[in-house]
This record gives structure tokens, C-alpha cells and sequence, in this order.
């Protein structure tokens, strides 16, 4: 198996849908899971779509609660309703697009394409804004109980 960063760009069609290949497998598995949430619609109680394990057994809202719904409202365009369910979620798929685009693009290229993915702290600071995010959410007072979903 050859590898796609080879510092030279994809030429021909074969060298170009094997450099594309990946991207379009994430993007169909997304679709996928996009048509899920999009035919369950999480905003609806009852549904067939799982509840956070999280809120469940224990009542509280984990940073990814509310990710479903977030997704539903940003599939139909409503973004104050996305942002009501998970800001956070909201600005990781913005970062989600961008890192993939990235991908994307570097694969054509045959080189990396610097993205966030390849700052220093990008780590440090993904885990503490999941940190900050998870203990605010969860404050019972106002105005941070306008988080909770």
C-alpha cells in the first residue's frame, strides 16, 4: 500500500480517487449517521435514538449531551436551537469541517495542510474546554441553568 503524502500532488484519476477515497468513505459514514439523527429527530421524546448514558444514571449533563439535538436543529438551519442544545458540539463541527477539508485537501496535494488538529496545544485545550464546559453546564444557578438541556 502506497501512501498519499508523497510531496507530490495526486495526477490521474486513479492517484486522485485513491487520495479521495478516505474522505468520501468519513463523508458517507457521516451521511449515514446524519440521516439517523435527521429520520429519529432527538427533539421529539420517545424516539428510538439512545439517551445519554450520562444523564440517565446520573442526571447531569455531559458535555456531549444534547450533541443529537444540536445536529437535528443545525440540519434544519436553526442555528439559536443548535446552539441552545451544545454550543460546544456546535463549534466542533465548524472545527470538524475545517480539520476534514484539510485532510482533504493535503491528500490531493501529497503533503500536509496544517489545520488546528496540528496545533501544540490543541490537546490541552480541546480537554479543558470539554472541562470548563461539563462543570458549567451543571451549575445550578443562574444564569448557567439556561444551559442545561
Amino acid at each position: 500500500m502506497t501512501t498519499v503524502y508523497t510531496g507530490f500532488p495526486a495526477q490521474g484519476t486513479r492517484a486522485t480517487l485513491r487520495a479521495l477515497s478516505a474522505p468520501m468513505a468519513v463523508a458517507g459514514g457521516l451521511g449515514l449517521c446524519c440521516a439517523a439523527v435527521w429520520i429519529g429527530d432527538p427533539t421529539t421524546p420517545g424516539g428510538w435514538l439512545p439517551v445519554c448514558p450520562t444523564k440517565a444514571l446520573f442526571g447531569i449533563d455531559c458535555p456531549g449531551c444534547g450533541g443529537m439535538r444540536m445536529a437535528y436543529s443545525l440540519m434544519h438551519g436553526d442555528i439559536p436551537a443548535a446552539l441552545h442544545y451544545n454550543a460546544l458540539s456546535f463549534v466542533f463541527v465548524l472545527l470538524f469541517v475545517w480539520s476534514t477539508a484539510a485532510w482533504t485537501v493535503g491528500r490531493l496535494r501529497g503533503r500536509w495542510v496544517n489545520s488546528w488538529l496540528h496545533w501544540r496545544w490543541t490537546p490541552l485545550a480541546v480537554g479543558l474546554a470539554f472541562a470548563v464546559w461539563f462543570v458549567v453546564r451543571n451549575l445550578p444557578f443562574a444564569p448557567f441553568t439556561g444551559l442545561r438541556v
